[in-house]
């Protein structure tokens, strides 16, 4: 069994009726630090499939409209100087393109093409640890576990 659905398992061991006590602060970090690590190990070895680092992967994946070059930095934490190569390796694949920003032409937007969001979607639909332990919950889990984290996402994402 994979550590996801390890994990996935405690968490529904423990988040039912009887559960014995509520969950600290510290716990459920942990548990997200453990759910968020599986999950991008399962995202890179799915993106390797494609020829992919899992850093050109989550670049395409963060591509849902034009975003500047400084923009993914920031998204990657990282330097912009990294993201010029990354581009440069996913641009001569065909998977993005840069444009000009229509506001300001010194600006150049990073797009992904067809063929780029082809790619990250049959990454995502191999990402086979994660489909089966999301399988692991009924519909109403399913339906409770999207609204915590629809609940907690703004918060997370304001500072990013």
């Amino acid at each position: 069994m994979s550590t996801f659905l390890r994990t996935l398992d405690r968490m529904s061991a423990t988040a039912g009726p009887a559960a014995p006590h509520r969950p600290t602060k510290l716990q459920l970090l942990e548990l997200l630090a453990a759910i968020g690590t599986a999950q991008w190990r399962d995202f890179a070895a799915a993106a390797a499939h494609y020829g992919l680092t899992s850093t050109q992967a989550r670049v395409l994946a963060e591509l849902k409209g034009p975003v500047p070059m400084r923009g993914l930095a920031t998204l990657l934490v990282c330097d912009a100087s990294n993201v010029t190569g990354i581009v440069d390796r996913l641009e001569a694949r065909g998977l993005v393109r840069r444009e000009p920003s229509p506001v300001d032409r010194r600006v150049k937007n990073v797009v992904a093409t067809d063929e780029g969001r082809d790619v990250i979607r049959r990454v995502r639909e191999e990402m086979q640890a994660t489909h089966g332990a999301l399988d692991t919950l009924d519909e109403e889990e399913g339906a409770t576990l999207y609204a915590l984290l629809e609940r907690l996402r703004p918060t997370m994402e304001k500072d990013a």
